[in-house]
Formats: C-alpha cells, sequence, structure tokens
C-alpha cells in the first residue's frame, strides 16, 4: 500500500495574496487570492493542508522534536565538529550565529499566518454538511493554537497574531499567549466530532482530531500553570479552563477516543520491522503494528510521504529529516540502522535510571556494545567514517532511527520505507516514518498528573504495559515514568521547565566520558538561568520589527 500523504505537491507551498484593485483590468491567472478563495469545502481542505505542511521543516536540524530532545538532560548535541546549531542547543550558546533559529520561527508564524487566514474568511465557504464544516473549523483552530503553543514553549514570548494583518506587533504575555491557545483548543474540541479511532478512515490520519485537541489541551495547560505558577488559563473571551475540565476532558478522551495501548510497546516502533534482520526483533517475536490504522496508540502525528526531494524548496520536509538527523553518524552499512548525522546522543545516565526489567530501556535505546542490537557491536565507528563526530556516548535513540535490511529482490541494503512505498533510493530521502506529536500513555500520565479520580489506574496501565510491577501514583512516580516511556518524543524539556527542574537535572549530567573526533574526554551540563530555559528570538526577526521586538533576556548581547 502507498504510504499515505496529507501534504501534497499542489499545496505544500501555497501562497494566499490579497489585490486592493485590478491592475489593467487584467485577471491573476497564476495564483489564488485569498478575497475570492475559502469558497468551497474543497478551498478549506487546500489550504488546511498547507497548513499541515508547516508541521515539518526543511531544515531537520530544526525539527521542534530533535531541538526538544537536545535541550533536555535525555541528549547530548552530538553531529559533527561544524554541526554548531546542536553544541548551541546543548550549551545555551549562540555560536552558530545569532538567526539559527530563524526557520524554526519561522515555519511556525507561516503555519498561523495560513490557519489565520481560514478562521478569518471561514464564514465564506458553503459547506452542505454542518460535521464537515466544524471538523474544518475546529481543524484550523487547533493548528494554531499548536503552532502557538510551541512557540511560547520555546521562545517565551511572542508576538499574538490573530488576524492576517501585516502590523508589527510586540511580544504578548504568557497570559495572552496561552489564553490564546486555550481558547482555541477548546474550541476545537467543542466543534470536532466524537469519531472514535477505529471509525476514522485511513485516508483522514494525520488530521487533528477532538480527542488530540484534549490531549494538547492538558499539555498548554500543565505548561503554563507550571512554569508560570497559576491555577487556571483565563480566556480572551471571558471565563476560564480549569483543572477539573481538563481532567474532564482527559477522562472522555480515555473512555471514549478508541485510543489505548498496544499489547507491546516496542511493536509501534518501525525496527520492530526489521523482523530476522535484527536479533532483538527476533528474539522478542516483534511485530511492526504499521502506520496505516492498525497503530491505535497515535493519537496525533506528522505523516510523511516517498516525495521528499532536495529540489524544488520546500519538500525536503516531505520525508522525515528527525530521522535522518538523529541517526548513527557515517557509519557503514550497519543492518538494521542506517546512518545520518548523530545528532543528539542519548545520556548514559538515562540508560541508567531504568529498571532492568523495563522493556522500554532496550526498546528505546541503542547500546553499541550489545550483540543484540546487530553488526553495530562490532563494526561501529567512533567518529563515524570522516572522524569528525563529537559527543558520542555509544548510546543512541532507537524511537527515531532508520532502519535498513536487504532488499527481497536484490539484496541491496535499503530502507525499509523504501521497500514497503518506493521514493527515491537515497538515504537522505528514504525516511518516511510517522513523527507522533501525542501518544495515548501521555494521555494517561497527564491525567493522573492532574488528580484523575482514576490516577492509579492509568498510571498502572503504563507501568503494567512496561512489565513492571505497580507502585502507589506520586509527582515523583509520575515523574519518572513520563521520562522512560516518552524518551526521545520532545518532551522532557517542557516537563522540566513546567517543574521548575531544568537547572538542576542538566547540571546533574556528568561524571561520565564522551568521544570527541574519537578521543575521550569528561562530559558536564551547561545550563544558563538568566534565559529562564527559552531560546532567542532570531536577531533578523527583531530588526524587521524595526524596535518593537526585544531580544529575550539572556541573550542580548
Amino acid at each position: 500500500m502507498k504510504k499515505l500523504l496529507y501534504i501534497p505537491l499542489i499545496a505544500a507551498a501555497f501562497i494566499f495574496q490579497s489585490c486592493g484593485e485590478e491592475f489593467l483590468d487584467s485577471k491573476n491567472l497564476y495564483e489564488k487570492l485569498d478575497v475570492d478563495y475559502y469558497k468551497t469545502p474543497q478551498d478549506i481542505t487546500e489550504a488546511l493542508t498547507a497548513v499541515y505542511s508547516c508541521l515539518a521543516t526543511d531544515a531537520g536540524n530544526q525539527n521542534m522534536t530533535l531541538m526538544a530532545n537536545i535541550l533536555s538532560d535525555d541528549c547530548l548535541g552530538g553531529g559533527g565538529q561544524a554541526d554548531y546549531l546542536f553544541h548551541d542547543l546543548d550549551r545555551f550558546a549562540t555560536e552558530a550565529g545569532e538567526n539559527q533559529f530563524k526557520e524554526c520561527w519561522e515555519t511556525a508564524y507561516r503555519g498561523i499566518f495560513r490557519a489565520n487566514m481560514i478562521i478569518y474568511r471561514f464564514d465564506q465557504a458553503e459547506y452542505k454538511d454542518e460535521v464537515e464544516r466544524n471538523q474544518a473549523l475546529g481543524e484550523a483552530y487547533f493548528l494554531r493554537a499548536y503552532f502557538y503553543m510551541k512557540l511560547g514553549q520555546f521562545f517565551g514570548n511572542v508576538p499574538l497574531i490573530t488576524k492576517p494583518e501585516p502590523v508589527n506587533y510586540p511580544k504578548a504575555s504568557a497570559d495572552e499567549i496561552f489564553g490564546q491557545v486555550a481558547s482555541d483548543f477548546k474550541k476545537a474540541i467543542e466543534l470536532m466530532a466524537p469519531t472514535k479511532f477505529q471509525n476514522i478512515p485511513v485516508e483522514r490520519l494525520g488530521h487533528a482530531t477532538k480527542w488530540a485537541a484534549q490531549g494538547m489541551m492538558a499539555r498548554a495547560f500543565l505548561f503554563y500553570t507550571g512554569k508560570y505558577n497559576k491555577t487556571e488559563i483565563s480566556l480572551p473571551e471571558g471565563g476560564s479552563v480549569t483543572k477539573d475540565q481538563v481532567v474532564a476532558w482527559l477522562d472522555d478522551c480515555i473512555a471514549n477516543s478508541g485510543h489505548g495501548l498496544l499489547p507491546d510497546f516496542r511493536n509501534q516502533w518501525p525496527y520492530a520491522y526489521a523482523g530476522e534482520h535484527y536479533p532483538y526483533a527476533k528474539n522478542n517475536n516483534l511485530q511492526w503494528v504499521g502506520e496505516e490504522g492498525g497503530n491505535n496508540e497515535t493519537v496525533f502525528a506528522v505523516k510523511y510521504s516517498p516525495y521528499g526531494n532536495f529540489n524544488p524548496a520546500g519538500v525536503l520536509s516531505y520525508c522525515n529529516q528527525l530521522v535522518l538527523y538523529c541517526a548513527l553518524r557515517e557509519q557503514p552499512s550497519l543492518i538494521p540502522w542506517g546512518n545520518g548525522w548523530g545528532a543528539g546522543p542519548v545520556n548514559p545516565l538515562l540508560w541508567q535510571s531504568f529498571e532492568d526489567n523495563d522493556v522500554r530501556k532496550k526498546g528505546s535505546i541503542i547500546d553499541i556494545t550489545d550483540p543484540e542490537e546487530g553488526d553495530v557491536s562490532e563494526e561501529y565507528i567512533w567518529g563515524g567514517q570522516n572522524a569528525n563526530g563529537v559527543e558520542e556516548t555509544g548510546f543512541a535513540q532507537k524511537k527515531y532511527t532508520p532502519i535498513t535490511i536487504p532488499h527481497p529482490e536484490t539484496g541491496a541494503v535499503v530502507s525499509m520505507f523504501y521497500i514497503l512505498y518506493g521514493g527515491q533510493n537515497n538515504m537522505q530521502l528514504w525516511s518516511m516514518q510517522d513523527e507522533i506529536l501525542l501518544r495515548f500513555p501521555d494521555i494517561l500520565l497527564m491525567a493522573a498528573e492532574l488528580g484523575s479520580a482514576n490516577a492509579q489506574t492509568y498510571f498502572d496501565r503504563v507501568r503494567t504495559r512496561a512489565g513492571l510491577a505497580s507502585k502507589p501514583v506520586s509527582l515523583d512516580a509520575i515523574k519518572l515514568e513520563r521520562r522512560h516511556e516518552l524518551a526521545f518524543e520532545g518532551v522532557r524539556w517542557f516537563d522540566l521547565l513546567r517543574w521548575h527542574e531544568e537547572e538542576a537535572a542538566l547540571t546533574a549530567v556528568k561524571n561520565f566520558n564522551v568521544k570527541n573526533i574519537g578521543i575521550e574526554e569528561p562530559y558536564t551540563g551547561i545550563y544558563r538561568s538568566e534565559t529562564n530555559g527559552f531560546l532567542p528570538i532570531p536577531e533578523s526577526e527583531i530588526l524587521l520589527s524595526e524596535g518593537v521586538l526585544e531580544q529575550n533576556p539572556g541573550w542580548i548581547k
């Protein structure tokens, strides 16, 4: 079956223009204009596709999941000697220049602009089906909320723009940003139908749902109330979102969404597909459930396709750049592990923090000394084939690493996704794995943390699936469970920020050695508290604002 694609070529670079008057009475025959667009459900679908395309970025080193992993205590910077952006994230520095996070910022605001256009013009659209209409509008609100939540988590106070107008906005307060985020997620929850996961058509996988909105609302609520010491989120239209409301939404998702836990944690990750080519998968009888409706654990994900390419600009993001950047750096063919750029080597202290009988330990982390991990245990090259890899620990994350196996017809070692879906036989373009932004166990653990009446049951469901015994639910227990269950999924850093534990966590990353271009050296984590955990705003954005936008604390030179 062909890989699903909701980022088609027709809309990935969608451009909307507005003209005040016609020029010489001629019509624009090449571009769609916002004044006469958004009139049909198909128009809205195309416009939404353009918004979804902003969940991915051509600059794989600015993938938000990767950035959050490196910022956290789970991963180091890694990569090569010249991968300054990874090192800056790891060390809270700006050696890569004052615009190193520009594409992350711009891609989010591009998504916001496109969502704003849909919301602003939505009443022009004529729908015969009210359910379809509400779903489309709910998705637009969901996506705008998601982008603003991520901007607020990475950059702190940012401009809040809810209309498609060319105005230089100053920074909004956290109250204003997360008030808008909560308002939009609330609208999404109320608009979208409660369709069970099992009843969602395959072609709709990857679209926002009511259940995804409930889960992301909880993410936003926990981050805002934790980071800013609040008890509720005040909404711009009046009223508020309270903890009890969020718990009710999570309980509803758990009871009625059709989402759940797979019997084996490992079967949701592509390495389970490698079978006889991968001793660990073979020895544990792993069977990959795929990404076309068999995984009810995925609540919201970015879908990728075989159409990634280097040209034209903007289509490299059709393939999963996160997987390429996280891959073992410049290695030979180490079946089942493909090679890539070596970003985010795993902190060995994370490996040590797992209980030995926790299936998520070996199910999430590659130990290059373990024979069960295949060829890597005998053939791994420290520093990579070009001998320029840095901050190598001997541990790599397993969830987002390319899986390569012999082609059944040619015997050539290629990506499993190239075998399944085709595309180009190129190691930079053949990773099509879903990037999961929200999984069901996160829903369970957030509900437990927020004090659901079913907290112990929810907590135990996650531990039992991991092969662990029950233990009393508590905040400390939940913190550790979140770290182990959601490792490398871009969640840990924001958890640390909202618990005010980022400085303690990063300064505890010490007392072990790493290899820099093959030379063993001690590693010590670095955190600069004056940044408050937020990244610098790209300097070009500050210049473009003509002084309206100010740099974040801790980054002013």
